[in-house]
């Protein structure tokens, strides 16, 4: 959906209270901030209650919107906390709340239908039919994928139903957002919860930093950025100080007055700020060019000024004979007036205007104050009114001119129940003639079997089913559609789909849509929408536990080295070259090594140094109701798969060291 105001609103992070005042005052349209919880930054200073409130309240007296990140993945039991959470919030007038969580993201919206949501860039949209199935839930924006070229975020900008936001400058991730699980399987610590330890940014094969990226700076388009139709550009930096928002926000707010694109001079000044190297390669889609970098510079340290900063108000006040005192204040094209006592005749010195001023222009502690020359005074000669009922006024017009509206909850909603999931047992093959020289009898071990759409032409087996490819971006949609039809040609009745927007595109095939675990669905609610959405069965995040798991039903993954990360960039071919595709490994300096896949149509895949393995954990899959059992082969010949299957089947251990699935 393009904006209709002339220029896309310039959002800028605030990692503290200190960084949220170096915004406004440096002329960000509107922040985004975390609380004390359920936020993707929980390493950041972020604000407290208090810090909140008060932050708010000086955004929005210098008519900036503030948005609150409530965009991490939520488990059940912390629904009724997130809601009351975001209730606190919305009271203390934020704007919108940005969210990740789809099962959270529904409860959030019948519980307090008023307040905007803002889809994460977790929720890894690449194109107008993954915004519009979020247009569906009621959310009235959505933070698109990084690594969209400019043509898809126009054109994805121009055909959803909802506004669209991008990245402008900051850090990158070098996995799409939201499809990265290294940080949690191989750390444990998850980046989907806020507690990301950035294994993109640490050596691989020797003194080599193969996955950290460049940051990305996009000064150099603003003319280009602003003809999108995009309704915010955003500033990355919640980890970052008070001066580099400034000046990050002090450069972009001039450029985009101005239409024009950064000089380089501009340029370097935003990379004296902070800077791994800079990068518009996704943008330009120049990604084969050199993307990555460590950190060559040192954040600014520079003095600054970084003071609460007034507004000015006029003031209208009317002291008439026999008739209530009123006193009007106006700020940013709003007025309140408020009433209060009736004039008394002086006994000895009457009213004057500088005592009327003295007394109204005593705003310490608010975020205004009151020239002389923005009183407007109606004062009948020889009248009286107490300086204490002056200020009661002017207390009351304060309040009047900040008081938020009031907001509308609903009745706490009531959490889906959890589904029990039928016996079923599926896998998903990377490669398509491993599976084809497989035995019919080990075929037959799964109920059903999806292998790459883009790879379907490789296998002679009929009976199978398909699994789309993790992005697929407006570009390259009309390729996508021409597979799907030749699949559908061929027989093909089911689809294992990554997200919502793939829903109704192979229900346009006739297919039949299962969620791969890519959908994050980490609660009860978040497995009733999508199946409410369309989904006949459904992976869970492969993050929950054995319990946690039960709770929902749903799909596990009992085997299989997860995909870690899901790359633009074909990282096989810039460190080992092309003859090594499905060969490449990346080495951490403990000697893990980590398999890479070629996906569709050239980005990879790099898949977890362990497999997870529970074929020895039957009992324990039994006794936790795991009815729905899942296996992905990737790296696996068709000898190893057969291994695999017959010590599942028989109930032993791998005999190799495996990840296990967590019991608590």
């Amino acid at each position: 959906m393009k904006r209709k105001n002339r220029l896309p609103e310039l959002l800028a992070p605030a990692g503290s209270y200190d960084a949220l005042v170096a915004a406004v005052n440096a002329g960000a349209d509107a922040v985004y901030l975390g609380g004390s919880a359920f936020n993707a930054r929980m390493n950041a200073q972020n604000l407290n209650s208090e810090m909140l409130t008060r932050g708010i309240a000086y955004a929005h007296a210098h008519g900036v919107r503030v948005y609150v990140t409530l965009n991490t993945l939520v488990y059940d039991k912390e629904l009724p906390d997130f809601l009351r959470y975001a209730e606190g919030l919305a009271k203390m007038g934020a704007d919108a709340a940005i969210v990740a969580d789809i099962g959270a993201a529904s409860l959030l919206h019948r519980y307090l239908p008023e307040l905007s949501l803002h889809g994460s860039t977790q929720m890894s949209v690449h194109s107008a039919d993954g915004a519009d199935a979020l247009a569906l839930l009621g959310l009235s924006r959505v933070v698109l994928a990084r690594e969209l070229s400019l043509a898809d975020l126009t054109a994805t900008t121009e055909k959803a139903g909802i506004e669209t936001e991008i990245f402008l400058h900051g850090a990158l991730c070098v996995s799409t957002s939201g499809q990265c699980l290294f940080s949690s399987l191989v750390g444990g610590r998850s980046g989907n919860r806020g507690e990301c330890a950035q294994p993109c940014r640490l050596p691989y094969g020797g003194n080599h930093y193969p996955l950290s990226l460049c940051d990305l700076c996009l000064a150099e388009h603003i003319p280009s950025l602003i003809d999108s139709g995009t309704a915010s550009l955003k500033i990355e930096g919640r980890m970052k100080s008070p001066a580099y928002v400034s000046g990050t926000v002090a450069i972009y707010r001039r450029l985009l007055d101005e239409g024009r694109a950064a000089t380089k001079i501009e340029v370097a000044a935003l990379h004296a700020l902070f800077s791994r190297g800079f990068t518009d390669g996704y943008l330009t889609g120049r990604i084969a060019d050199p993307m990555t970098g460590t950190r060559v510079s040192s954040e600014a340290q520079a003095e600054m000024e970084n003071k609460e900063k007034t507004q000015p108000i006029t003031a209208e006040m009317k002291l008439l004979r026999d008739q209530p005192s009123t006193l009007t204040f106006t700020h940013r094209g709003r007025s309140v007036t408020v009433n209060g006592e009736i004039p008394e005749p002086a006994r000895s010195a009457p009213l004057s205007r500088e005592s009327v001023l003295r007394n109204l222009s005593k705003l310490g502690g608010t975020f205004f104050t009151l020239a002389d020359g923005d009183l407007t005074l109606s004062l009948d000669e020889g009248l009286n009114l107490s300086p204490a009922a002056i200020n009661r006024l002017r207390r009351d017009a304060v309040s009047a001119l900040t008081a938020l509206p009031a907001v509308r909850v609903e009745e706490m909603p009531k959490v889906a129940e959890g589904s029990i999931a039928p016996q079923l047992r599926t896998a998903t093959f990377y490669d398509p003639t491993a599976y084809d020289k497989l035995s019919l009898q080990n075929k037959r071990f799964f109920d059903r079997v999806f292998l790459p759409l883009w790879r379907l032409a490789e296998v002679k087996s009929d009976g199978i089913g398909i699994l789309l490819p993790p992005t697929v971006t407006e570009k390259e949609m009309p390729r996508v559609h021409r597979m799907l039809k030749d699949a559908a040609a061929r027989g093909v009745k089911d689809a294992l789909v990554s997200g919502g927007g793939q829903i109704a595109l192979v229900k346009e095939y006739g297919m039949t849509p299962h969620g791969d675990f890519r959908f994050n669905i980490y609660n009860r609610e978040s497995a009733a929408f999508w199946k409410d959405a369309g989904l006949s069965t459904a992976l869970l995040s492969p993050e929950l536990t054995l319990p946690q798991a039960r709770d929902i039903g749903g799909g596990v993954i009992v085997y299989g080295r997860i995909p870690l990360m899901l790359t633009e960039r074909c990282f096989i071919k810039e460190n080992f070259g092309c003859s090594k595709c499905g060969k490449a490994v990346l080495t951490d300096r403990r000697g893990a090594a980590f398999p890479m896949l070629r996906e569709y149509p050239h980005r990879n895949l790099i898949l977890n140094s362990l497999p997870t393995y529970m074929g020895d954990a039957r009992e324990e899959l039994a006794r936790y109701r795991i009815n729905h059992t899942h296996f992905i082969f990737t790296v696996e010949d068709e000898k190893e798969i057969a291994a695999v299957l017959r010590a599942y089947a028989c109930g032993a251990p791998l005999g190799i060291q495996v990840r296990r699935i967590g019991k608590k």
